[in-house]
């Protein structure tokens, strides 16, 4: 018993030393994890800021363009009045300076038609529309705009012009910028997972960090846009031809792999005890096994000439006036000496199970048993219907189990009570129980009497139960456990035997 208690004590230390281990790599590991987050926030910051920086410049440079464009549409305009008014003049009129704004008109794209339409001057354009006679068959007209030319009463001109080749090129340079702002946004430094929509937080623009899968299911797109906007507070942003826009982000996967680290170094921890254990356990119970196939074989070894000397005064005394039953009563005990040396000699080998009548060998059992225990302890075999039971079982050995089963109750009562022997046959398999009137066994103890070292006596060695459980479940494939067991009322041991093995 101080055997095991100091083995209980010792596991409890070590789970304890193991407690110990994983709450400093927690409480190490969560310090490295907020220095890194808050690392991650500050670089985030800094991010965001970027972000409402390039959105102003490019909101800036949008407002820009729209002056240049405005701009041309004046010039167009004053284009369109001198053209008028050199119309308008009269033969002895100096019209120099309206000649003059209109040559210097190299950029504008200007088309000047009558009032049916017919195309009478082309400045600035592709030289395809030069092959159009008229403004109705263009193909493009719609990029054209008007302004209405009056020289004379109710007869007029019409100048259609639009954005020069200069402003259509900065009209790219914006586009250029707004894209790549999408980019630097879902492709950015801090390596979070970004999504920007449009003001509804609906419709998505953009995206970084997410597979297309995922981008074509609208409900997990709305609820990783609830969960980034939990963790984080959008960026909102107004871009040319976009509107207003929301850019939602969420900690990188760095991050959150680093908040797992901890779990999975205990897991690593575990395994690596677990198996440790495993193996120390394993290389322990060989060493049992050594030894008490040595011991078993020594015992049976000793055991072997002080049987064979019994056997021959026995037979001596069978030749001499002594009284035939005490001869009789003494060979019984020679014959159970021989088979106790048969047990220890078969513990380490694989035991030959065969045919044997279970009835027969526990009622012959008890009949042997009943003569040497005390007489205020009353063994009742209760035998079934069927006297002829026929299971797979090295006898010996079993014996020993019934035997150990039947002493650990005989002390269980102090030498005074009763033992209830039952046989249960099911279609598979046979259950013997074998219940005590003794003190009992506390429930948290129904699986530790099994293990080595562990008895309650002053003078046991704690093996007894296990050997039984090691016999009934390695040798003959079946199981031993407490079925039940009452303080001071008594416990029941079970044995389950298979049919065939």
């Amino acid at each position: 018993m101080e055997l095991y208690a100091t083995k209980k004590k010792w596991k409890w230390l070590l789970l304890l030393a193991a407690a110990l281990i994983f709450l400093v790599i927690m409480i190490y590991s969560n310090k490295l994890i907020k220095n890194v987050a808050q690392e991650e926030r500050r670089r985030m910051a800094l991010w965001a800021d970027a972000i409402s920086y390039r959105a102003e410049l490019v909101n800036h440079t949008e407002n820009f363009f729209e002056q240049i464009r405005i701009e041309e549409g004046k010039r167009a305009v004053i284009l369109g009045k001198a053209w008028q008014k050199v119309n308008e003049a009269s033969l002895n009129e100096d019209v120099t300076f309206y000649v003059d704004i209109m040559s210097y008109n190299s950029t504008i794209p200007c088309i000047l038609t009558d009032a049916d339409g017919n195309v009478n001057i082309t400045v600035n354009v592709d030289p395809e529309v030069n092959k159009y006679h008229n403004i109705v068959d263009l193909p493009n007209k719609c990029d054209y705009d008007s302004v209405v030319l009056q020289y004379y009463k109710n007869e007029y001109n019409i100048m259609y012009y639009k954005e020069s080749q200069i402003y259509t090129n900065l009209r790219n340079v914006i586009d250029n910028l707004v894209q790549q702002f999408f980019q630097e946004v879902v492709i950015n430094s801090a390596s979070v997972p970004v999504i920007v929509t449009d003001e509804s937080e609906r419709q998505v623009i953009a995206s970084g960090g997410f597979d297309s899968l995922f981008l074509q299911n609208p409900e997990k797109v709305a609820a990783e846009i609830e969960k980034m906007k939990g963790q984080n507070e959008p960026i909102c942003v107004e871009l040319p031809e976009q509107g207003l826009c929301y850019v939602f982000f969420e900690e990188s996967s760095v991050l959150k792999q680093l908040r797992l680290f901890p779990f999975f170094q205990f897991l690593i921890f575990c395994i690596f005890v677990g198996i440790a254990y495993f193996l120390f356990s394993y290389a322990r119970k060989s060493e049992q096994n050594q030894v008490w196939v040595g011991m078993s074989k020594e015992t049976a070894h000793q055991l072997g000439t002080p049987i064979s000397s019994l056997m021959a005064w026995s037979e001596l005394l069978k030749t001499q006036e002594v009284d035939q039953s005490i001869i009789a009563e003494m060979e019984k005990d020679v014959h159970r000496l021989e088979t106790i040396a048969q047990r220890f000699s078969k513990i380490g080998s694989k035991p030959e199970l065969k045919g044997e009548n279970l009835v027969m060998v526990i009622d012959e059992f008890v009949a042997y048993l009943q003569t040497r225990i005390s007489s205020k302890v009353i063994i009742k075999f209760n035998k079934p219907e069927n006297h002829n039971l026929i299971l797979p079982l090295n006898r010996y050995l079993f014996e020993w189990v019934i035997e150990n089963l039947c002493k650990n109750a005989v002390d269980a009562m102090n030498g005074n009570g009763v033992i209830v022997i039952d046989i249960i046959e099911e279609t598979h398999q046979v259950i013997v129980d074998i219940a005590d009137t003794g003190k009992g066994i506390p429930p948290r103890k129904f699986k530790t009497i099994f293990k080595p070292g562990f008895t309650s006596k002053s003078r046991g060695w704690g093996l007894g139960l296990t050997l039984a459980k090691r016999i009934i479940e390695e040798y003959h494939k079946g199981k031993l456990f407490v079925k039940s067991s009452v303080i001071d009322e008594g416990t029941t041991m079970r044995i389950i035997l298979k049919r065939k093995v």
